[in-house]
């Protein structure tokens, strides 16, 4: 039998230009939208009757970004959903927002550069709503160690108390009541990224996570995933040269991958 299913349009390229007197503003987003519902018949008999195309699914994306001001990405994640859930044999919708950033070139009324800080995601279904970051480039140069871990005779990784550390933030959190301000969570994660001495990427991820929580009231729970992107320490003494923790060769693959919740105890009694 037919287990749960569900089907959509993905990667739909959104860029709109509101122009006002003298001063142009860019939204580039990249939107996703997957429908559940009653469409047993499509995949069982071949029955597409009450099946929305997905070429509808991106036409009316771009419909309702001409018409919506697009203030948030939840408040247009929300349009989505709700346009969607009047189809008849819709009974789930679950839209994925993600913005790249652009960023005003000076005081230019309609000139941009590509921005930085990670790229803003919003997820919108009827159950819900979450945001979060992603490709959150940060690194630190001291600061870092990884030391005391378990060792077998297998185990080649020296312990050291000073090594860069560097990952790429991929967080999500969801909300409790109102939405928090994105940018006001991106740099509670930036500056708990840097505020302590990080025995592992394990207690930085707790310490991120716990930051937020502690800042914002609103958010219930933050997911952390932390790519530890290796920066390995280069051998110069066959050339004659110390290495004195300055040169490194950055590595890509194979890297660890540490990932973790982070959420509010339950109320006492609960």
């Amino acid at each position: 039998m037919l287990g749960p299913n569900r089907y959509g349009k993905s990667q739909v390229r959104v860029v709109k230009v509101t122009r006002t007197r003298g001063r142009h503003t860019l939204r580039d987003l990249t939107v996703d939208v997957m429908l559940e519902g009653d469409f047993a018949a499509a995949h069982t008999r071949g029955d597409n009757r009450g099946l929305p195309a997905t070429d509808t699914m991106r036409n009316t994306i771009y419909v309702l970004a001409n018409r919506h001001p697009i203030d948030t990405l939840e408040s247009f994640g929300g349009a989505l959903v709700e346009h969607f859930m009047g189809r008849p044999a819709v009974v789930g919708v679950t839209v994925r927002v993600r913005e790249h950033p652009w960023e005003r070139l000076g005081d230019h009324e309609h000139a941009f550069q590509r921005g930085h800080g990670g790229t803003r995601v919003a997820t919108v279904s009827v159950g819900g709503v979450s945001a979060g970051v992603e490709d959150l480039l940060v690194l630190r140069t001291t600061g870092s160690g990884f030391e005391g871990f378990e060792r077998d005779e297998l185990t080649t990784l020296p312990e050291t108390d000073d090594r860069i550390l560097a990952t790429v933030v991929t967080a999500t959190w969801d909300y409790g009541r109102a939405p928090a301000d994105w940018h006001a969570v991106r740099d509670r994660l930036l500056a708990a990224f840097a505020d302590h001495y990080s025995p592992s990427v394990q207690f930085t991820l707790h310490r991120m996570g716990e930051a937020v929580l502690d800042a914002h009231p609103e958010i219930e729970r933050i997911h952390l995933s932390l790519p530890n992107r290796h920066h390995l320490l280069i051998d110069l003494s066959r050339f004659g040269e110390r290495n004195d923790n300055a040169v490194f060769e950055a590595t890509d693959q194979p890297f660890g991958l540490i990932e973790g919740t982070v959420q509010r105890a339950p109320a006492a009694g609960a």
